[in-house]
């Protein structure tokens, strides 16, 4: 075995793949994984702890990996993280974990996200579940948001004994887990709604149809319920579009919209209620994850699908997985290229968007460097739908109804990183809502110093 090489890991056929919604990625058997196992050699000094934002012992975990020891791998892992199948799926272990590995200076680091997933997958099919707290503390946490800022603060609160309710404005729980990523990137019902039983599994109480802020004020929930602390994770929601002509037709949607219809309400199965826009020809404007997972998904849909981005294929926010596979399934990358107007017909239905190519000029305040317009570069395409994915922001409803709640110019909490404290003595915010739209794994990690903050405040 060459121990500098990662065991490759099975996906289903690019072309198979392009007109399902079934999980791309298929993972490791368990001799497959123990053989990834081995090739960790168990630092002393872990870099890789270092490069996790909820700090999993990992050479810990894939130590009893490599043993066969995957219940005690799984147990290490519950320690820390409460969603290990999501996060072995769709954290940016390449940057992070991964990107810290020691084995990866001469080889390739360690596949440290696939052991993670293989392990939590075994674990859900042998119906094991994270250990519950030892005794109860008697004092009740309001826990605003079930995504995973939200689920990890509940997870973790619980097992140091508190009473924990969450409170979730959706029809179902899981936030940004359900409506945000597709069916073939994190099954729903096989991943995601396990995860959450298992929260549900340590004391943890689930409210949906609850919209803070509108159904009951944080202020009536310490009041006239009885919580004794409150830890907002309710995300960032409210999508952001370019300002450019023509963005008010029919058929421009933001990604948020797209992927809500798509993944929550199952849009893309032909047996549900919701209608989705089946088009013929789709722009999707933007570069991170949310903009391939809205293509990948108008992809299934049946479309031909372009992404366009102002900067070039090495600014692309995207993890390279995600472009990767994008490109396999026949997404065409538009790069350098920028829209200025989104041309309709007479009846507002989109027919085309006017775009100029862009060059890249020195850095600017974020260090990549600025697109600048070439001059009479401008060019149509034709199209019947677009989609903007150009990031969220919070939706103010929970601080326009708290009195004493500070947040800065972008609409979001201010909260310390440490421990997530607010203005607002007993009110602890973290996640999306904090930092604006971010990634899975750190809004677990500050769903986590949370959980500490609160601890910390409430034994006092």
């Amino acid at each position: 075995m060459d121990v500098l090489t990662k065991i490759p890991v099975r996906e289903q056929d690019a072309k198979k793949r392009a007109a399902n919604f079934e999980e791309v990625c298929l993972g490791y058997n368990q001799e497959e994984a123990q053989a990834e196992a081995i090739r960790c050699i168990n630092c002393k000094n872990a870099q890789c702890i270092k490069g996790c934002p909820v700090a999993i012992d990992i050479p810990g975990f894939i130590a009893n990996v490599k043993e066969g020891n995957i219940e005690e791998a799984y147990q290490i892992i519950s320690r820390s993280s409460a969603l290990p199948a999501v996060c072995g799926r769709v954290c940016p272990q390449e940057t992070q974990c991964e990107g810290k590995c020691i084995r990866g200076i001469k080889g390739d680091p360690v596949s440290i996200g696939k052991l993670e997933r293989f392990v939590a997958d075994w674990a859900r099919e042998q119906g094991i579940k994270p250990h519950g707290a030892a005794e109860m503390k008697g004092k009740k946490v309001a826990v605003i948001g079930s995504g995973p800022a939200g689920l990890t603060c509940a997870g973790d609160l619980a097992k140091m004994g508190y009473e924990v309710t969450i409170f979730e404005a959706l029809h179902e729980p899981g936030g940004v887990l359900v409506y945000g990523i597709p069916e073939f990137r994190l099954p729903k019902k096989a991943v995601v709604m396990e995860e959450i039983e298992n929260v549900k599994s340590l004391g943890v109480k689930i409210e949906t149809n609850v919209v803070v802020g509108k159904s009951v004020t944080i202020d009536q929930l310490i009041q006239e319920e009885g919580f004794e602390a409150v830890f907002i994770g309710s995300g960032a929601g409210l999508p952001k579009f370019m300002g450019i002509p023509g963005e008010n037709s029919n058929g421009v949607f933001s990604a948020n919209e797209y992927l809500t219809r798509s993944n929550l309400m199952k849009a893309f199965d032909g047996n549900s209620n919701t209608p989705i826009m089946h088009s013929r020809k789709v722009a999707v404007v933007g570069g991170g994850n949310v903009a391939m997972d809205a293509a990948r998904t108008a992809l299934r849909l049946g479309a031909e699908v372009h992404i366009v981005y102002r900067r070039s294929e090495e600014e692309l926010p995207a993890r390279v997985e995600e472009v990767h596979h994008a490109k396999e399934e026949g997404i065409i990358f538009d790069l350098l290229t920028n829209p200025t107007e989104i041309l309709a017909d007479e009846k507002g239905w989109v027919t085309g968007m006017k775009c100029i190519r862009m060059e890249l000029g020195e850095p600017d305040a974020s260090g990549r460097r600025r697109p600048v317009e070439i001059p009479d570069s401008e060019f149509t395409m034709e199209l019947d739908t677009v989609i903007m994915s150009l990031g969220t922001s919070p939706n103010p409803l929970i601080s326009s109804t708290t009195e004493g709640l500070e947040t800065n110019k972008w609409k979001c909490i201010v909260a310390e990183e440490a421990n997530g404290q607010t203005s607002k003595a007993g009110v602890y915010a973290g996640g999306d809502a904090v930092t604006g739209a971010a990634t899975v794994i750190l809004a677990m990690g500050a769903g986590k110093a949370a959980a500490k903050g609160i601890d910390e405040y409430l034994r006092g």
